[in-house]
């Protein structure tokens, strides 16, 4: 039997987007997509993507990837099908605009039950635009699901998982079984990019698209529970002070004075 894994992906701003095209909304607290500047697939969930092609590189396997959200660029969202995965299933929903995570493990969880059996979740660390790594534990506990975090390395192996997950010295070795939910790191390496027949086979596939209520989401269920109370780019301000001296040995006795000063030293 093939194992079927199931990966999350987002569609993210894409994170190289130069700090003076970036727009806030201040009166909904969104940033505005810059003019020009196309979404991209989250980072992190790309490695969770290349994760499980290595596992079908050496095994049987049925890559189903899964995103959520609004006003998809079907370029974008096909990447995963060009690298490899065999279907893509988008949830697109005007609900999607404004989630926390909390919403986003809920509709989530509801869809890849919806999806039928599956044998492990991957999904990235975190996402590139808010950083917060909070989706994938809500994903797991909703599903009721071991969550191995910080992959770096992960095998099949007699119907479970071994698992490499970083830590702060260097790695630890887990064995879990399946199913479960492991959220990939970047130190798992550079995800494979897609070849031209894996392009031209995406460009041949439709994935299947539902709305929320095909789901069987609950409206009430996406409240959010978070309150973004302000969304700004911070502001820089520097001051450049040249301390000067009558050769290179007195202009550094004075730096090192300057800088006592001010209690860097």
């Amino acid at each position: 039997m093939p194992v079927r894994i199931v990966v999350c992906v987002k569609q993210v701003v894409d994170p190289e987007t130069p700090v003076s095209a970036f727009t806030i909304d201040q009166a909904t607290k969104r940033v505005v997509p810059a003019p020009g500047i196309p979404p991209v697939v989250n980072g992190f969930d790309e490695n969770a993507v290349e994760a499980a092609l290595r596992i079908k590189d050496v095994g049987e396997a049925e890559i189903t990837v899964i995103s959520l959200g609004n006003n998809f660029v079907m370029d974008v969202m096909k990447k995963p099908l060009a690298m490899g995965a065999d279907e893509l299933v988008l949830v697109q929903d005007e609900a999607f605009d404004d989630l926390d995570a909390f919403a986003t493990a809920y509709a989530l969880s509801e869809t890849i039950k919806k999806t039928g059996e599956f044998d492990l979740i991957l999904c990235g660390r975190q996402a590139s635009d808010w950083d917060n790594a909070h989706v994938p534990l809500g994903v797991a506990e909703m599903l009721g699901l071991p969550c191995l975090t910080m992959v770096r390395k992960i095998e099949v192996a007699n119907g479970g998982l071994i698992v490499n997950r970083s830590i702060a010295d260097g790695y630890e070795v887990v064995e879990a079984a399946m199913p479960a939910v492991a959220t990939v790191s970047n130190e798992l390496g550079e995800p494979r990019y897609p070849t031209l027949r894996g392009i031209m086979a995406a460009s041949r596939k439709s994935p299947t698209v539902w709305t929320a209520e095909e789901v069987g989401i609950e409206p009430g269920m996406l409240a959010p529970k978070l309150q973004i109370v302000d969304l700004f780019i911070p502001g820089t301000e520097m001051e450049c002070e040249i301390v000067e001296g009558e050769d290179e040995s007195d202009a550094g006795r004075k730096l090192a004075h300057r800088l006592r000063e001010e209690n860097l030293i």
